[in-house]
């Protein structure tokens, strides 16, 4: 048996991007940082480490709806590698979390142009939950 499993907590570092395949099947990436400190006082230090995210379907459209640069996004999915060749041919790696469950993280916000709630329209599967106040910092797993 293997497991295959990434869960997040990050704020976006870029607005998400939508795009479509030639199938017509919707796929949103976007990066998010996550942070860990350590140390105390003039010794404290930060690394931040950057995930590339890929979420298919009706679930990156509601993404690449809702979310933008800076929104805290928890995301759960397997980790993968692609293989590609650059414009010189040359072989080029690429690690990616393919997210199959995502939730916002963000306080609700109301009013005025532009806004959006936490608790937009639900996708046609049912396995997508778009806000969950269940999840408290004693929940995060590290």
């Amino acid at each position: 048996m293997s497991v295959n499993k990434a869960i997040l907590v990050g704020n976006l570092g870029r607005d998400p991007e939508l795009r479509y395949t030639q199938g017509g099947q919707a796929v949103c990436t976007f990066s998010i940082a996550t942070s860990e400190t350590w140390g105390k006082g003039d010794d404290k230090q930060e690394k931040t480490e950057w995930h590339n995210i890929v979420i298919w379907a009706r679930k990156g459209e509601v993404a690449a709806e809702y979310l933008h640069k800076g929104s805290k996004v928890y995301i759960e999915g397997r980790i993968q590698t692609r293989k590609w060749q650059d414009k010189d041919g040359n072989d080029r790696y690429t690690t990616e979390i393919v997210a199959r469950d995502m939730q916002f993280l963000d306080p609700k916000k109301s009013g005025g142009k532009g806004s959006f709630s936490n608790n937009p329209p639900a996708p046609d599967d049912n396995s997508f939950v778009p806000n969950s106040d269940v999840m408290e910092d004693d929940d995060i797993p590290f």
